[in-house]
């Protein structure tokens, strides 16, 4: 019955179900290095129900991650925003966020590594059915994901929003057991052509099962109002791809958690 009511809400929106959302700040730790996640779950549903793990941009968790926790647990899940970067780690401008973000994205183990503690954090939730999980992820988050899946982490899907689709072990992509769901803008001046196709061919090889939909008029950040709207800077709200990629979510979950 439980995940009944969470594929309702999926497909017919958050309102289908009255939720009553609880939130709460959980330190964990990974290798001595203290980390401070956000979860997210409704009061109101019994029971167990399947887990969806939030990966950040390179600002770390803000507002805007938060925010879509707390959507996730209105649509039935609990939710967690891992954190990578560790706790009080909290870029104030564009050059700290690349300095953190180029931390983990220069060595693929440390992020597969952070982004699986968060899973486990997930995992261990009393109100988290460990049989269904799934994670998404924004920008850099989406590059987080993405090498988690290509660890092998046992998960059902992983959803890239606006990602960095390029590894460094391209081969790794045949532990891949998660569904992946690849949410991109056509225009994004950070994620190029040959980088897409790169990563298409990883799949192809791989035998994986992945699927891509591509926003036109889209750049990078696509989905977050905070990146304003002037295109030409390379990173920009933009809605209707907003809107789309996460309806594009919400089928990819019906199917993968059905």
């Amino acid at each position: 019955m439980r995940y009944l009511l969470a594929v309702i809400a999926l497909l017919f929106g958050a309102a289908a179900v009255r939720a009553e959302v609880h939130t709460q700040t959980i330190p964990y730790r990974h290798h001595g290095t203290v980390l401070e996640g956000y979860l997210a779950y409704d009061d109101k549903l019994p029971g167990k129900r399947p887990g969806v793990l939030v990966v950040h941009e390179w600002w770390g968790i803000t507002p805007f991650i938060k925010e879509k926790v707390e959507q996730l647990a209105r649509m039935g899940f609990t939710a967690f925003a891992a954190d990578i970067y560790g706790k009080g780690v909290r870029p104030k401008d564009p050059k700290e966020a690349a300095a953190q973000a180029e931390k983990y994205r220069s060595n693929r183990a440390l992020l597969r590594e952070r982004t699986m503690a968060g899973l486990e954090v997930l995992r261990s939730n009393e109100h988290t059915d460990p049989r269904h999980l799934a994670a998404i992820g924004f920008c850099f988050g989406g590059t987080a994901v993405l090498e988690l899946a290509r660890s092998g982490a046992p998960v059902a899907g992983v959803v890239s929003f606006h990602g960095g689709l390029a590894t460094l072990s391209p081969d790794d992509a045949k532990n891949i057991k998660a569904k992946v769901l690849v949410l991109h803008g056509a225009d994004d001046p950070f994620v190029p052509m040959k980088e897409v196709l790169a990563f298409q061919e990883e799949m192809r090889k791989a035998g994986a099962d992945w699927q891509m939909n591509i926003y036109g008029n889209a750049v990078h950040s696509f989905t977050n109002p905070a990146a304003g709207n002037d295109a030409m800077k390379g990173t920009a709200y933009n809605e209707k791809a907003d809107r789309r990629s996460w309806n594009a979510m919400k089928v990819f979950f019906a199917e993968i958690f059905k």
